[in-house]
């Protein structure tokens, strides 16, 4: 079987873990994996692009001008027609509007995995209406959680096509000892620690941690914030604020962090919506405590 998936990628997170694991064991399985990635800009490198390319699974980068939709169509169209996948499986919005409708035009059967939403501003509550929408095209639809298939039903995909599969996990790397995880994440060895690992926006809930923090004056304690996206600034002021500057240390996007989670005494995971996350799977690895809002 060749299988052809097709992901619009940010930076390396839970939605691109999940494809990077799917698309390995179908490979170990004995099928033809290709992934398409679609990246905006003037190059291809990509952290996915470069994780695929000893693995056995052969990677695709789509390069596009922003907002070049038509562009981008034509590309999966020719590529569709070289590579004559069996299946197209698609993750997230913009291919799943934009990409799958190319391989249906070709005749070729197309899935989705539905990993959640975001809510969020007046326009990507747009952009994600019209995903919803577009899933009533699609051969199958795979939910990553029950709340999931129960909402795809209420928006009008047939129930005879949703498929709850729940994300699956193999380690990558075995976790480092606590001290070493300590050290290559560049904190302290002594005194407890929080970890928080996501993307910096508010369906995660950042902001949820931060302002529990002020209420946590018996127990002197750090937290680590890991993680990139479009409200960093936003919360670092916010830090400033509420006067803990000095116990949150922001990392940035850090590659690879699975082996890294021993580094942490608690994980946190403050997020407003989620389907199955990929970080509770490592933490759970490293041994690590974790603490979660009820999503």
């Amino acid at each position: 079987m060749r299988v052809l998936h097709i992901v619009a990628p940010g930076e390396v997170g839970g939605l691109e873990r999940v494809v990077q694991l799917l698309a390995q064991g179908q490979a170990r399985a004995g099928a033809k994996v290709h992934v398409a990635v679609v990246l905006e800009g003037a190059s291809g490198d990509h952290a996915l692009v470069d994780f695929f390319a000893p693995t056995g699974v052969t990677p695709h980068p789509i390069v596009i001008p922003p907002r070049t939709y038509w562009r981008e169509r034509a590309a999966i169209l020719d590529l569709g027609r070289r590579l004559q996948p069996d299946v197209v499986q698609t993750h997230g919005c913009r291919p799943d509007v934009v990409d799958a409708p190319a391989a249906r035009r070709l005749g070729i059967p197309t899935v989705t995995t539905v990993h959640g939403f975001l809510g969020g501003d007046w326009k990507n509550r747009l952009y994600e209406w019209v995903q919803r929408r577009a899933y009533r095209s699609f051969e199958a639809v795979i939910a990553v959680s029950r709340p999931l298939r129960d909402q795809l039903v209420l928006d009008g995909v047939p129930a005879n096509r949703i498929h709850v599969i729940q994300n699956g996990w193999q380690e990558s790397a075995p976790p480092f000892d606590r001290a070493t995880a300590r050290h290559v994440l560049g904190v302290s060895a002594e005194g407890f620690r929080v970890g928080w690992v996501g993307r910096l926006s508010s369906e995660k809930g950042p902001d949820v941690l931060l302002e529990a923090l002020v209420h946590l004056t018996d127990l002197p304690l750090s937290v680590s914030m890991v993680g990139n996206g479009r409200e960093r600034q936003s919360l670092r002021a916010r830090v400033q604020r509420l006067g803990i500057e000095r116990q949150v240390h922001w990392h940035g996007l850090v590659p690879d962090m699975a082996p890294r989670f021993a580094a942490f005494d608690v994980l946190v995971l403050s997020s407003r919506t989620e389907g199955t996350p990929i970080v509770l799977f490592e933490a759970m690895a490293a041994g690590v405590p974790i603490v979660a809002a009820c999503v």
